[in-house]
């Protein structure tokens, strides 16, 4: 038939017999093949060697092979071949085909003409090569103004970035740099919390990976970990400011004195903190080496809403030299990474502000205020049944609305766990996360928390994940511990702003206690620039 299958090359030699096949080479090099295989060759080694020495294409654009090949052809295959080209295919014949006959006795046996292969398609003169640590445009430009503040004069600077825009993966380049300009030498990691330094850790491996030049030693200390310091020479080594205190103060007041000649670089995260006495002396130990650079991340360069002269001692830590975030236009960054996609648009709501559900006058208006609320206050109003059922609802709200992650900041650790009850009692999925938790538990509530299923759950915790905890599925948060730090509030409204470009979500709801309408309790924009005039 016209549209039979052909015959393959092996096929059609497999099909005649050996003295038939001898046929298709010359006699002289049939001969030389003869000698130098030491015997005359036959059966499948002549067919091997005749496919690898005979160029059948060519072969049968010659009258008299074609004519020889024509002849050995098994009967069916001689008629699937005349319908195909519509003519004889005798053997006598073969001197009169035309270039189309032979074109299509070639197709017959495979061989496609030069003219019908389908070339590859050239390369593109210019390639798109990606980069498996990169940065976006406007974290490389941070890295650009922050290398020559770190290589000369103070050597000190803050890099301020907001809550989700990626500080810790920005800085990492800072740390790949100094590690591979610097052989041997050894970048140290301050940060509170073991979410914050196991974040730093798998950041780092991932980073030096693409970015590092040779192996290096990564180290923790923290808890009950304490790597040896005195074969510590050149790597990436963690530090809990607790732990690293803790020595100081009371087993090895020299350690940081010590491994200063080998470090080229601190970096403090969530530098906010780096004016406590305990942890300035850490830092000042660190950074004793000339050579030594100080780096501080922080979403909030600043310790307080108002006070100047405790927020400029932080400034004057770092030289007062900081790295903000700048986008083009030179408009506020934190707008333009929320139009971006980069963060999420947070809305507003204040908890208690429904008819019915009111707290003593007095209590309501001090918590609006945001001033200094004692604890017995905080502790009372926590676990009040308005309060509580203000709470509960504001989730129920929440869940009813299509929120899949929900996390809840408590005022108490009892309100946290009469919360994780109330909701199982309800049978909503999550549990309650406080300093006491055991470390297992909390890892796995974390984990739960953020599975990629959905399931709505909710997360109810106190003064643990304001820091180090990324769940960027998380598309609500309830704010329902009074506060007078804008600090803590940032860092609290951070968590759920990861934008849609970075595995977030397009918009997040803020339901809190706190009164937005104070300078930079209900605008993440404005509460960036909070401090811009002690840094000037």
């Amino acid at each position: 038939m016209v549209g039979g299958p052909g015959l393959t090359v092996a096929r059609f030699l497999d099909t005649i017999p050996d003295r038939q096949v001898r046929r298709l080479l010359e006699g002289r090099v049939l001969a030389l093949l003869n000698v130098v295989s030491g015997c005359e060759l036959g059966g499948q080694r002549l067919r091997q060697a005749v496919q690898a020495m005979v160029d059948f294409g060519a072969l049968l654009g010659e009258a008299g092979s074609r004519a020889l090949v024509l002849g050995l052809l098994p009967e069916p295959k001689r008629a699937e071949l005349e319908h195909r080209l519509g003519r004889s295919v005798s053997p006598d014949a073969a001197a009169d085909w035309t270039k189309s006959d032979i074109s299509g006795l070639r197709a017959f046996f495979g061989l496609l003409e030069e003219d019908r292969i389908v070339p590859a398609p050239p390369a593109a003169p210019i390639e798109s090569v990606a980069s498996a640590y990169g940065l976006f445009d406007h974290q490389r430009a941070a890295v650009r103004r922050l290398s020559p503040l770190l290589a000369e004069n103070e050597r000190r600077a803050v890099l301020h970035f907001p809550t989700g825009a990626g500080k810790t993966r920005t800085a990492m380049h800072v740390v790949a740099k100094a590690l591979r300009e610097s052989e041997p030498s050894v970048v140290v990691w301050l940060a509170s919390g073991g979410e914050l330094l196991e974040q730093a850790r798998q950041a780092f491996k991932e980073a030096w990976t693409h970015l590092g030049t040779r192996p290096l030693q990564l180290g923790t200390m923290s808890g009950n970990r304490m790597p040896d310091l005195a074969d510590f020479k050149d790597g990436f080594l963690a530090v809990g400011l607790e732990k690293g205190w803790a020595v100081l103060s009371r087993t090895d007041p020299d350690w940081a004195v010590r491994l200063a000649p080998s470090v080229r670089l601190v970096v403090f995260d969530e530098a906010h903190q780096s004016t406590a006495p305990t942890y300035r002396r850490l830092t000042d130990d660190l950074t004793l080496d000339y050579r030594c650079a100080l780096l501080g991340l922080t979403a909030t360069p600043g310790r307080t809403w108002a006070d100047i002269d405790e927020d400029g001692e932080l400034a004057d830590l770092y030289s007062r030299t900081k790295v903000a975030l700048e986008v083009p236009g030179g408009g506020n960054p934190v707008k333009y990474l929320i139009e971006d996609g980069y963060l999420a648009r947070p809305l507003f709501r204040t908890l208690l502000a429904k008819p019915g559900i009111r707290i003593n006058e007095g209590e309501v208006a001090r918590i609006a205020r945001a001033l200094e609320i004692p604890e017995n206050i905080v502790a009372a109003l926590s676990m009040s049944e308005q309060y509580v059922t203000a709470v509960v609802q504001a989730i129920d709200e929440l869940l009813r609305a299509g929120h899949r992650r929900v996390l809840v900041f408590g005022a108490s650790v009892d309100q946290v766990l009469l919360l994780a009850g109330i909701l199982v009692a309800r049978g909503i999925r999550g549990g309650a996360v406080t300093g006491l938790t055991p470390r297992r538990d909390r890892d796995h509530l974390i984990q739960d928390f953020r599975a990629e299923d959905d399931v709505p759950r909710v997360l109810v915790n106190f003064g643990v994940l304001t820091t180090g905890f990324d769940a960027p599925r998380a598309s609500a948060v309830v704010i329902a511990r009074p506060t007078q730090s804008l600090v803590l509030f940032s860092q609290m409204v951070g968590r759920a702003i990861r934008g849609e470009k970075v595995g977030g979500t397009a918009a997040c709801e803020i339901v809190t206690v706190v009164d937005p309408s104070l300078p930079g309790f209900g605008d993440v924009a404005e509460a960036f620039l909070n401090w811009e005039d002690v840094w000037q």
